[in-house]
C-alpha cells in the first residue's frame, strides 16, 4: 500500500486540505484543518506496525483537555462516561492515555475520519464546567413538537436504520411525510453544537436527502467557534424557542402541509 495510495483515500473521504509528512521509517504526520477551539491542530500520525497501520494522537488530546481541566477529572463521572462511549462508538482504544485506532481492511478515509470526530468529541468535556447541569429545554422543545406535528409524522430520537443501528447520530425528532423529510435538533449547549454539526456532516457523508431545523435555547451563549462551524452545514436556525414560538409554528405547519 503505498503512502500516495493513502493520501489520495485521507484526501477523498475527508476533505481535500490532508497532506502528509514523512517523520520516520512508515511514521507519517497527518496535517488536517481541523482544530480545537483555542486554535491547536489536532495531533494524528499515521505508522505501520507490523503487518498493519494504525493512527494516533501520541498522548495529545489528554494532554490538551488538562491545560483547562484537573486530569483526575477525565477519569470520573460524566467526563468519563462520554470519553469511554465515545471511544466504544469509533473503534478507538486508550492505550495510557495515547488514543489509537487500527485501520481494518484497508479503510484508510473512513478510518481517518471516525479518529477526528472522536478526538473532537472528546474534546467536548472540557465545555462540562461551564454549561448548565439543569434546564427545562429539552422537555419544551418535546412537548412545542408534540402540540404541532401530528404523532405518525414524528420520530423521537430518530437513528437511522441502517447506517447507525447504534444511534451515534441521533435526531432529536424527524417529521417525516415529505419527499425530504426535516430533522429537527434542539441545541441547548456548546456540545450539542458541536454534535450535531458532526451527525449532519455524516448524514451528508452517507449521501441523505433531508432539510434540517435547529432550535437553540439561547444561541447567544454558544461558543463563536462552535457556532461558525455549525452554522456552515445547519440549515434553518432559530436563536431561541421562547421568542419565535409563532414564527416555528408557522414554519412547521408549512412544512406539515407541503
Amino acid at each position: 500500500m503505498s503512502i500516495e495510495y493513502i493520501e489520495r483515500e485521507f484526501i477523498e473521504k475527508v476533505c481535500d486540505q490532508i497532506r502528509l509528512r514523512e517523520e520516520g521509517v512508515n511514521k507519517y504526520r497527518v496535517f488536517t484543518p481541523f482544530r480545537y477551539d483555542d486554535g491547536d491542530h489536532l495531533v494524528i500520525v499515521l505508522k505501520q506496525e507490523i503487518d498493519k497501520w494504525v493512527l494516533t494522537d501520541n498522548g495529545h488530546t489528554y494532554m490538551h483537555l488538562t491545560y483547562d481541566l484537573d486530569e483526575k477529572s477525565l477519569y470520573t463521572g460524566t467526563r468519563q462516561q462520554i470519553i469511554s462511549n465515545t471511544l466504544s462508538a469509533f473503534s478507538v482504544n486508550d492505550f495510557d492515555g495515547e488514543l489509537r485506532l487500527t485501520i481494518e481492511k484497508g479503510q484508510f478515509g473512513n478510518a481517518l475520519y471516525d479518529f477526528i470526530q472522536a478526538l473532537l468529541r472528546i474534546n467536548d468535556v472540557s465545555y462540562l464546567s461551564r454549561e448548565r447541569v439543569v434546564s427545562t429545554f429539552m422537555e419544551d422543545f418535546r412537548a412545542f413538537i408534540e402540540e404541532r406535528v401530528p404523532e405518525d409524522r414524528r420520530k423521537f430520537d430518530w437513528r437511522h436504520p441502517t447506517y447507525d443501528p447504534d444511534g451515534s447520530y441521533l435526531v432529536d425528532c424527524r417529521i417525516n411525510g415529505m419527499k425530504n423529510p426535516l430533522m429537527v435538533f434542539a441545541l441547548p449547549t456548546d456540545t450539542k453544537t458541536r454534535d450535531v454539526t458532526i451527525t449532519l456532516l455524516q448524514f451528508e457523508r452517507w449521501g441523505l436527502d433531508f432539510r434540517s431545523v435547529s432550535i437553540f435555547e439561547n444561541q447567544e451563549e454558544i461558543n463563536r467557534k462552535v457556532l461558525a462551524r455549525f452554522s456552515d452545514v445547519g440549515d434553518k436556525q432559530y436563536s431561541n424557542l421562547t421568542s419565535n414560538r409563532d414564527r416555528i409554528s408557522r414554519f412547521l405547519e408549512e412544512i406539515i402541509e407541503a
